[in-house]
């Protein structure tokens, strides 16, 4: 774990911190001014700061801890600092918060909470810095992708994402059927276009067929052809979709939904490789790579009596299953702004320029996303249409934003001595503290994943993030 920088003039202080700190595992640095402090930050690894708001024995103020903060954060934001002083005042410790400080502690401190702050907030530390690290890592792995594959505009962050596109450009070369699955709107025909353009086929032709919109009766004639005459009102010879894609690829859409006399047909020419036009005698050859996409448990379908288990093994050589877009919550908002930007190409040259509010981004990384992507550009383009100025907000989303709104103030207390509005302040902000230690501990514990924290805590995934809000908990979002 990195080490605690402890900052105060007293020796004693210093010498009690550091027994305190080192009794339960942690490594302390000590300083006894400001700029010895600086040098500190910025030629050593930290997990946490704690430091005096006062550097003289006749200061009282803290604006020299103050200055000393801002100092700190203006170095590294993201550094926690815990002020301590023997004379705070609720005023002053909403200061210290809002100039950067993690928590404040007064002089006499208590041992026990003292130790589980800092140890919280320096673990956290620890694994923001291995997330940021593992994230570099990733985002060299999908640039490195992208530069030796055509991804076709595939716009991700996810670590799910990266393992089914890296297989999908994996198995491309291989002339093999492809079945993609997943839920409506994740981007099944995407990766499809990923693996045809990445195979051997790429400058052949790649046919698109929404299987599950051919009528029964038009299944052989739409996917092998038919002569003229061969059924009532065919006037002229049409091409089949094999016959179209012969040397490339065919891409079945929506595979689940075909009828049982449309998969006998299509098995067939999958086995044989031959197929005839309807109305004709003459048996042809397909030289056709085929992949395939469903929404539908196809197990469930074949067990249910709806699909052919041989024509499922057929199509089903390899399989690549996207997870529905509530699953990879990394990729929510690079794909809204990828969809922003896409659309707003003519605005952005002219000028006009369109962002999402931190409040909009919060509400697109809590929604389940029940429409996955097709969803998310749905409501972009009624955000465009709807926004009332530069900055996308919930509302224009057509997210409810209430449950993300940070609470009101309280109603002005009635006139009362200053120790009781002082000791009810004070008893508040000890129970946030206390929920924020509880709340980090369970995150660190969970290594960052916010269900699985969510989890251990009796809360849901949504319920976590409201309060994470509420407590100004932030943790990079390319964690999971």
């Amino acid at each position: 774990m990195p080490k605690i920088l402890v900052i105060d003039d007293q020796p004693a202080v210093c010498v009690a911190l550091t027994t305190l700190f080192e009794l339960h595992g942690l490594e302390v640095r000590v300083a006894a001014t400001p700029d010895e402090a600086i040098a500190a930050i910025l030629g050593d690894e930290l997990g946490a700061v704690v430091q005096d708001m006062n550097f003289r024995q006749s200061a009282t103020s803290g604006e020299e801890g103050m200055e000393l903060l801002r100092r700190i954060k203006s170095i590294d934001p993201e550094l926690p600092v815990v002020a301590m002083t023997a004379f705070t005042s609720i005023a002053g410790a909403v200061e210290l918060i809002k100039a950067g400080a993690s928590d404040y502690v007064p002089k006499p401190w208590d041992d026990q909470k003292l130790v589980a702050v800092v140890s919280n907030l320096a673990r956290l530390r620890s694994l923001e810095q291995e997330n940021a690290r593992l994230v570099a890592q990733r985002g060299r792995a999908r640039h490195k992708l992208a530069e030796r594959h055509d991804l076709a505009g595939l716009v991700y962050a996810s670590d799910a994402m990266h393992e089914v596109v890296s297989l999908a450009v994996k198995v491309a070369p291989a002339d093999v059927p492809v079945l993609i699955t997943g839920p409506n709107g994740t981007g099944k025909e995407l990766l499809a276009s990923i693996v045809q353009a990445n195979s051997r086929r790429r400058d052949r032709p790649f046919v698109k067929v929404n299987a599950g919109a051919l009528p029964d009766e038009l299944v052989e004639a739409e996917l092998f052809g038919a002569e003229a005459g061969a059924f009532t009102g065919a006037t002229r010879l049409r091409i089949g979709r094999f016959e179209e894609a012969d040397g490339g690829t065919l891409f079945l859409d929506e595979i689940g939904t075909l009828s049982l006399n449309g998969q006998k047909k299509l098995l067939r020419v999958l086995q044989t490789g031959e197929y005839q036009r309807l109305g004709s005698s003459v048996t042809r050859r397909a030289d056709v790579r085929v992949l395939s996409a469903t929404n539908r448990d196809l197990p469930r379908a074949i067990a249910e009596g709806a699909f052919r288990e041989d024509l499922y093994f057929r199509l089903n050589v390899i399989e690549l299953a996207l997870p529905a877009l509530r699953d990879r919550p990394e990729d929510i908002v690079p794909i809204a702004r990828h969809l922003l930007e896409r659309r707003l190409a003519g605005a952005a040259a002219a000028g006009e320029r369109v962002a999402l509010s931190e409040r909009a981004r919060n509400a697109l990384a809590e929604h389940d996303w029940p429409g996955n992507v097709r969803e998310l550009e749905n409501r972009l383009t009624r955000a465009l249409l709807v926004r009332k100025g530069d900055a996308i907000e919930p509302s224009d989303l057509g997210l409810d934003a209430a449950s993300r709104a940070p609470p009101a103030p309280p109603a002005a207390l009635p006139v009362a001595s200053a120790e009781r509005a002082a000791f009810s302040a004070a008893s508040a902000e000890r129970a946030a503290s206390a929920e924020r230690a509880e709340i980090e501990r369970a995150l660190v514990e969970a290594r960052g994943v916010v269900a699985k924290a969510a989890a251990s805590l009796g809360l849901s995934r949504q319920g976590l993030y409201r309060r994470m809000d509420r407590l100004g908990i932030q943790i990079e979002r390319k964690l999971r």
